[in-house]
């Protein structure tokens, strides 16, 4: 049986009041269940991640809550994946779901393998030294088509400074990670994963919106990667990417 969620943890995980849930409820756009007659309101945990599969506004919402607040929060449901294992086999899973999208045609091997590529660079460059929360959230919306990946790690600029001392802020930074191959293990190449997801973007129809520290980059098809400084600072990485 499917864990039980009281409205007051529903709205703290979808970022709406529990007003907003009671009206959801009797418009039926959410409905709740009860403890018998006239009872408290709860939700399934299957209840709540089949809303947010199919709602990509409030899906949005709760990964920005997970990776904008200053305290530690209750893990996104299956969203989060604690470990690269678990992110793999979820990833694997993805690419099930592509494959039948007959539309997408042979670009969604080249969406899996940038998705693949990020998530695996928080696992990889966060070991042993995750800030507070260990793990990724990697979540997709079919309708919108639309991926997002975050983590509470230490981010790009913290990252690079262990392999390139010089870089002083996220800028730069940004752009070292998606246009230089570096490596602190000379004279080994490391460093392609960004570099590779970049080129499979300019290359197709994909979107990036990749934002670490103060500065998001964004990457289109067949356009110079723009950087712009973010309203908010994040420790981490948050990134959409769109297909």
């Amino acid at each position: 049986m499917s864990e039980k969620i009281d409205i007051k943890l529903a709205s703290t995980m979808l970022g709406v009041s529990m007003q907003t849930l009671r009206r959801w409820d009797s418009s039926k756009r959410l409905i709740s269940r009860r403890d018998g007659e006239g009872g408290h309101r709860y939700y399934f945990k299957f209840d709540l991640e089949d809303f947010l599969f199919s709602n990509y506004t409030y899906l949005h919402k709760v990964a920005s809550s997970w990776m904008f607040s200053s305290r530690i929060i209750n893990s996104p449901f299956r969203f989060y994946c604690e470990d690269a294992y678990i992110f793999k086999a979820r990833l694997s899973k993805f690419e099930r779901v592509l494959q039948d999208d007959k539309s997408i045609g042979d670009d969604f091997s080249l969406i899996v393998s940038s998705v693949g590529e990020i998530g695996n660079n928080a696992f990889d460059h966060n070991i042993g030294k995750w800030p507070d929360i260990p793990g990724l959230f990697f979540a997709y919306n079919l309708k919108e088509r639309k991926v997002i990946l975050g983590d509470r790690g230490q981010g790009v600029l913290a990252t690079l400074r262990k392999v390139k001392p010089s870089l002083t802020n996220d800028k730069d930074a940004l752009k070292t990670a998606f246009n230089e191959v570096i490596s602190g293990r000379y004279p080994e190449n490391r460093g392609n994963g960004l570099k590779y997801v970049k080129k499979i973007i300019q290359e197709t129809s994909l979107t990036l919106a990749f934002h670490s520290g103060n500065n998001i980059i964004k990457i289109k098809k067949k356009r110079k990667p723009s950087i712009k400084k973010a309203n908010e600072n994040l420790r981490g990485c948050f990134i959409i990417l769109g297909y």
